[in-house]
């Protein structure tokens, strides 16, 4: 990986740190056939244990959680859809998007009019295959390809979807890396869709690789905690048994469909927290092309997080926004999709937001009558010799001197100097080295 912070330069000398494959990790979870319960969210938490220590929760169906209730358990053995001469023509086990989620179990011969009303298909895309759910509705049905569909002309079939839901458990993982203060850093990922590669499994192996990452790091200021759930329910389900460490969640972010090649996007938390600022400054130093979308209640979980009654400082991570392309939601939303270069793209980036945050903090000169004198304290001379590094120069040090005033962040003062984050920390650590500046406790 293309590791260019300090944080990277000091993990990449640590012998016990490999890096995470993406792409394998992918591929390997590619095929689990996931829902908002059961044993593939299990399986798929299992393989991310692999290379981070995931505490797992099982939370009890029928568990209050808010204004919703853990539902019952769901998992889905096979199913099929045969002509009455015994021909399959669409089969679970060519790919698991076929049957509709929580599916209720069903075994019998079907006019082809009474299938019709369970059949999903996308007429203007009839080679792909959509992906639907029905968690809540007690019903069942197939999704296929429109052609397959338009295909079938007998008068009746058989079809049977071996399935069962039951009381069980919701199950997350969470991975908490403490940092030097009680405030902390939310990394969030949903892990509930089956087969497919950007909308949910690109966020599950960059958030992966990150917190392998961090955890090879040395000291943090801030905490950082990952959490692997279900959408909507798991956040939900999250937040409501862990009220009492939410005031400790300085910022956050939701990570989905960043596997892509196209640009990137950012959805910006409810209450235009500094989070928002600090993607916005990483991603236009960074020289990539990207779009910062306004908040709507209306995407994935950013919205549970910064709900009126919490509204924490949670955005939403994206390249292609979902809805918008025409892979999304489809089985079109493979492999191929996604490429290893946008994967670690997309990691570089976060490695850097993640940085700025930890870094980021408030400066006082410790005598700001005027422009203190740099050459009798060897600061051109140190100047100098970052130059070539992409360190700190002479107007970033003038920068940092004459914004610490005890009311404004390096970032803050980066965007006034619109020069990149790293450079006016390199600033301060000079200033803090020549006794220049001291730092404001927040």
């Amino acid at each position: 990986m293309a590791l260019t912070t300090s944080d990277r330069d000091t993990i990449a000398n640590d012998d016990q740190y490999a890096p995470v494959d993406m792409t394998a990790l992918l591929r390997e979870l590619f095929p689990i056939t996931r829902s908002i319960t059961g044993n593939g969210v299990r399986q798929t938490l299992a393989s991310l244990s692999k290379f981070v220590p995931l505490s797992i929760h099982e939370v009890p169906t029928g568990t209050s959680v808010f204004d919703w209730e853990v539902p019952e358990e769901w998992n889905i053995r096979g199913a099929v859809i045969k002509t009455l001469t015994g021909r399959t023509v669409v089969d679970f086990a060519e790919s698991n998007l076929h049957v509709v989620s929580y599916s209720v179990p069903v075994e019998k011969e079907i006019s082809r009019e009474e299938l019709a009303a369970h059949v999903h298909t996308l007429p203007d895309q009839p080679n792909s295959i959509p992906y639907r759910t029905g968690y809540y509705a007690r019903d069942w049905g197939f999704c296929m390809r429109h052609s397959t569909w338009l295909s079938m002309q007998d008068d009746r079939y058989l079809v049977q979807i071996d399935s069962g839901l039951a009381p069980g458990s919701l199950t997350y993982g969470e991975y908490f890396i403490p940092g030097e203060t009680e405030k902390e850093i939310l990394i969030s990922v949903h892990v509930c869709h089956p087969s497919l590669a950007n909308d949910n499994l690109s966020g599950v192996v960059v958030a992966t690789a990150l917190a392998a990452l961090l955890s090879h790091g040395g000291p943090r200021r801030l905490g950082v905690r990952f959490l692997f759930l279900p959408a909507t329910i798991g956040a939900i389900t999250w937040l409501a048994q862990n009220e009492g460490k939410l005031d400790s969640i300085a910022h956050g972010l939701v990570l989905t469909c960043i596997g892509d090649a196209g640009p990137f996007h950012y959805k910006t938390s409810r209450s235009g927290a500094a989070i928002d600022r600090a993607v916005e400054h990483v991603l236009r130093h960074a020289g990539h092309d990207y779009e910062i979308l306004p908040f709507s209640p209306y995407g994935y979980d950013e919205r549970q997080y910064g709900s009126p009654g919490l509204n924490l400082p949670v955005g939403c991570f994206m390249r292609a926004v979902h809805g918008t392309f025409p892979e999304y939601h489809t089985s079109d939303d493979n492999c191929d999709f996604v490429t290893s270069a946008a994967l670690e793209q997309s990691f570089s980036v976060l490695v850097d937001v993640l940085h700025l945050l930890d870094n980021d903090r408030v400066f006082q000169r410790t005598d700001g009558r005027g422009e203190p004198q740099l050459g009798r304290r060897g600061l051109y001379r140190a100047i100098a010799g970052q130059r070539e590094a992409g360190g700190a120069s002479q107007m970033d040090l003038l920068w940092l001197l004459n914004l610490a005033d005890g009311s404004h962040s390096i970032l803050e003062i980066a965007d006034r100097a619109n020069v990149p984050f790293r450079r006016i920390l390199a600033a301060a650590k000079l200033s803090l080295e020549a006794e220049l500046i001291a730092e404001v406790s927040q």
